[in-house]
């Protein structure tokens, strides 16, 4: 696991950690973990797959239409890269 070192804390931001890890009862790391973990992976965020997924879900294929691309699909194998 990757380590982070936050330099120039302020006092009052570092108490205000403590008393919110006090709080939720835990140590402040592990508040601090969570606050970083909610900022940038909220829960209402759609990932990729799902993306994908629901994007082709919208796009109106019937069933029938899905299968003729599966017919007229290149199924060759990919030669492999030459640097010769």
């Amino acid at each position: 696991m990757a380590m982070l070192t936050v330099r120039n804390l302020p006092d009052d931001v570092h108490r205000a950690l403590r008393l919110r890890a006090a709080e939720h009862g835990r140590s402040t790391e592990a508040e601090v973990r969570d606050i970083l973990a909610t900022a940038v992976k909220p829960e209402g965020r759609v990932k990729l797959g799902s993306f994908l997924a629901g994007f082709g879900g919208e796009s109106g294929l019937s069933d029938q239409e899905f299968a003729i691309f599966e017919n007229v699909r290149d199924r060759t194998p990919a030669k492999p890269v030459s640097f010769e």
